[in-house]
């Protein structure tokens, strides 16, 4: 069934989370749901008015006694007829409820002889708010922003979302399209009236419009950067020899024992993940079974992980033991394992050197002189000095640049987006300076920035796009 013909049909589900809790909501979307409604409650409910009350089974008896609450469309949540009907939440009483609507559904209305809610069935992942953008009450890029302000790991981020669901990214995106709108105005002109003696472009200041264009464009851009990272953070890997000091690294960041940390050398196995947060921004650390080689099996499957975790990093941090700094054998294998990063790793992947065990290391040689040998950050896990020091150099690496207050949360897609626009920009400004103004190559530029403007809030959107987006909704939602 295409996505139209879904659009047409009334939907309900459970909208709140699985799960035992004092309160749960099985809500109802749909046009002409006042049959439902008296099968259901009883009695009429009165617009935006929380009714208490019986939900009735079948035979008339109660499943539960709560709260009826009705949104007639417009003015609604999908932009269609809404019923909430809010009960005890237990799991089974949810059911009980949601099953009851969609057999009352189906039921003839005595008044007509015809089923009081035709075609209800159970809602898909994001089709509440796959309607609200469908009807015009939400934009696309304020529908993604509702999942994730549930999603939000940090409190950045929840503040993020609820801006843009509020609807200032969109507003940022619209004035973009508007200026960029009024400068294809005036190139469409110069194409429309060649013969004209006036030069719009020139009198209009076209070239100071696009500069300006593209200087806010820039701002957008590193903002929405900030978005996406308030939303995505990074993947850190630590990487690094055994007894380098990488899980007590990880459970220093994190502040709670995570790992297990022994003298033995190879005692990390497997992979160890926690997310952090530094000044809002999620850091997903991983720890990693030492580098070397093993005869070990079990050793080797989680050296092989290793690997396999530092080659899809967002950076890498390499973990060096200050105390063996100086031990020949430990400095061959330093470097075989420096190759083997630099050959796994895109040059766009950082790799920040960090030496672990100052502590250790400042009894056998003045700080000043490991200062000199070893670049890098310098720490000790075991007492935290030097970790402030490494949490702003990873802010650094994540590119974090700006305070939470006033940035948006952003998307991958809607990052990707903003760079073809930037692109189609370039190219843009490329013709309006040619000697010979290639004004319909201009024209087409940008016409085709805007359509990619367009695709952040939705004007222009695939319905394969749609549906990769509000599948990862949860249901009810």
């Amino acid at each position: 069934m295409n996505r139209l013909a879904r659009h047409q049909q009334p939907i309900a589900a459970i909208a709140t989370a699985p799960g035992r809790g004092a309160v749960g909501i099985v809500r109802v979307s749909g046009r002409g749901l006042g049959s439902l409604i008296d099968a259901l409650c009883g009695v009429a409910l009165k617009p935006r008015y929380a009714h208490y009350g019986p939900f009735r089974d079948a035979d008339g008896s109660p499943i539960d006694h709560g709260l009826a609450l009705y949104f007639p469309g417009p003015n609604s949540y999908t932009g269609e007829d809404v019923l909430e009907l809010q009960a005890h939440g237990g799991p089974v009483v949810l059911q009980l409820l949601l099953a009851r609507c969609l057999a009352a559904a189906a039921e003839l209305d005595p008044a007509n002889g015809q089923p009081r809610l035709s075609g209800l069935r159970v809602a898909q992942p994001g089709e509440f708010t796959e309607r609200a953008f469908l009807n015009d009450k939400i934009d696309l890029a304020q529908a993604e922003a509702i999942a994730d302000l549930i999603d939000a790991s940090t409190e950045a981020a929840a503040r993020s979302a609820s801006r843009s669901l509020s609807g200032e990214f969109s507003k940022e995106i619209h004035s973009l399209r508007d200026a960029l709108i009024h400068l294809r105005m005036l190139v469409e002109a110069t194409l429309d009236f060649p013969e004209e003696e006036i030069d719009f472009l020139q009198q209009a200041d076209a070239q100071g419009q696009l500069t300006r264009l593209q200087q806010a464009l820039a701002q957008v851009m590193q903002r929405a950067h900030q978005g996406a990272l308030l939303r995505d953070g990074i993947k850190v890997v630590i990487a690094g020899q055994p007894n380098a000091g990488k899980s007590s690294l990880l459970n220093a960041l994190a502040g709670a024992e995570l790992a297990i940390v022994t003298p033995v050398a190879g005692t990390t196995r497997d992979v160890v993940a926690q997310t952090i947060q530094i000044e809002g921004v999620p850091l997903h650390v991983m720890d990693t079974a030492g580098l070397r080689d093993s005869d070990d099996e079990v050793e080797k499957i989680g050296i092989e992980r290793a690997w396999g975790h530092i080659k899809t990093a967002d950076a890498v941090l390499f973990l060096h033991d200050l105390t063996r700094a100086t031990q020949p054998d430990y400095q061959v294998e330093e470097a075989r394992i420096r190759v083997g990063l630099l050959g796994s790793l895109p040059a766009s992947v950082p790799v920040l050197e960090v030496w672990n065990k100052l502590d250790a290391a400042v009894q056998a040689a003045p700080t000043e002189l490991l200062i000199q040998a070893h670049p890098g950050v310098r720490l000790s896990a075991k007492s935290g000095q030097g970790l402030d020091a490494l949490r702003r150099q990873l802010l650094e690496l994540a590119g974090w640049q700006a305070a939470p207050e006033g940035v948006c949360i952003a998307r991958e897609r809607h990052i990707q987006a903003l760079r073809r626009v930037d692109e189609h920009l370039h190219h843009a400004a490329d013709h309006l300076a040619a000697q010979a103004r290639l004004l319909d190559l201009l024209a087409e530029e940008l016409r085709l920035a805007q359509n990619a403007l367009n695709d952040i809030t939705g004007e222009f959107t695939s319905d394969d796009l749609l549906g990769v987006i509000f599948s990862s909704f949860c249901i009810g939602k």
